[in-house]
């Protein structure tokens, strides 16, 4: 049989086709006269399968959708506590362009607004790098997640470069407060040459993927950057990824997602899938109309909001199984995280104070975290204190490696 998947995603594409509402950014020349009626989108799973349809092969400029990822170079290169100090996390609730920082300290409100990634895009590399070295560092940095080599549309990014002049004033603000220690107009060409990166929806989703699976790249499984920081972005990405809009992303679509100027939308859902959409009409807020819709129906049909109800841990646990020699057997399935490794341990509890051998049967698990093994060990250790011997069943090298 053939997935039907592919045909679901048309089906998404042709509903949203017909409407035409919003506008190209005119505001950048050659932005403006990108065909309105191209419309693609493609999703990516955790095993690095890309499902793509429209005008999924059609290159455009990545525009703020590289935002959270020169955040997480950044986050890299210097760590969260360098970086926090020149940029913050709170969500400024003005549109992307705006004077938006701290009124006592200057600092950049977050690093999805033009002021906080300009000052991020300064933070990426070695301090000592010049303008073009550090820009090189970001595409090749966006390539890695991208899994592939990402060129640079040097059009848009004379376009862009020449009305820079909102962006330079953002970026002298920026620099007279201590944030940045780069000439304005050096910082912007930097700036915009990161989102002059051409990018198809297909390496959105892997790039939206990458995030999701803790910065490893599905297709080539390269560790692209730690896991911490991924969570970090993400997090940033979840409360000011789409403006003055974030809220009513959140509450409506519920994906941890970026928009950029280009028509490109990025959904990242950890553990789950990444998304890359591409229509260049655009709403007020300045996302995508037809990127929005088409994600709005994702996470309707799919259950894909970050905050639908997992399943119930309960069901993870055999609580009444014996071995073969009348021994309690303990069977653990599904992911192992803390509220699983909870039940275990009330489990254990139950277990009779008589020194019987305990069989702990791990190999239904599909995964499980630093916390869930920690409490595990634990349950085991003391276990083995009151008496009992304790025998764990387990795909090679599970528990040893969170030990």
């Amino acid at each position: 049989m053939q997935t039907p998947i592919p045909e679901y995603l048309t089906e998404l594409l042709d509903d949203c086709a017909g409407d035409t509402s919003g506008a190209t950014a005119d505001y950048i020349p050659e932005l403006g006269e990108a065909d309105p009626n191209r419309l693609a989108l493609a999703l990516c799973t955790p095993d690095g399968t890309v499902y793509s349809v429209g005008d999924d092969s059609i290159e455009f400029t990545i525009q703020s959708i590289s935002k959270p990822f020169a955040y997480a170079l950044a986050l890299r290169d210097r760590g969260m506590e360098e970086v926090d100090e020149h940029v913050g996390v709170e969500p400024s609730g003005d549109p992307f362009n705006e004077i938006s920082v701290d009124p006592e300290s200057g600092r950049p409100r977050n690093p999805m607004i033009n002021i906080g990634a300009i000052t991020t895009h300064c933070l990426v590399g070695n301090p000592s790098l010049t303008t073009k070295a550090r820009a090189a560092v970001v595409l090749d940095g966006l390539s890695r997640f991208a899994g592939r080599t990402l060129e640079v549309d040097e059009s848009v990014h004379a376009s862009e470069y020449s009305t820079r002049y909102r962006n330079v004033a953002l970026a002298s603000m920026a620099r007279s407060n201590g944030f940045i220690d780069i000439e304005p107009d050096d910082a912007v060409w930097g700036y915009t040459m990161q989102c002059s990166a051409l990018v198809t929806v297909r390496d959105l989703s892997v790039m939206a993927m990458t995030l999701a699976l803790g910065g490893r790249n599905p297709v080539t499984g390269e560790q692209v950057v730690p896991q911490w920081v991924c969570r970090q972005v993400l997090s940033v990405m979840t409360t000011c990824g789409m403006y003055d809009a974030a809220g009513d992303w959140l509450s409506h679509v519920g994906i941890p997602a970026k928009s950029g100027v280009s028509g490109g939308l990025l959904g990242s859902l950890p553990g789950q899938v990444g998304i890359g959409a591409f229509s260049p009409r655009l709403d007020d807020f300045g996302n995508s109309v037809r990127g929005v819709q088409l994600c709005e129906r994702l996470s309707a049909d799919m259950s894909l909001h970050i905050m639908e109800l997992p399943p119930p841990s309960i069901d993870a646990i055999g609580w009444r199984s014996q071995t073969d020699d009348g021994d309690p057997l303990i069977v653990v399935q599904g992911p192992m995280t803390f509220p699983t490794a909870e039940l275990v341990l009330r489990r254990f509890e139950q277990l009779p104070d008589n020194g019987c051998g305990i069989v702990i049967d791990l190999n239904p698990v599909t995964r499980i975290n630093r916390v869930g093994a920690r409490m595990l060990h634990e349950g085991i250790r003391r276990l083995e204190q009151d008496g009992h011997t304790v025998t764990v069943l387990q795909p090679e090298g599970l528990l040893a490696s969170l030990s």
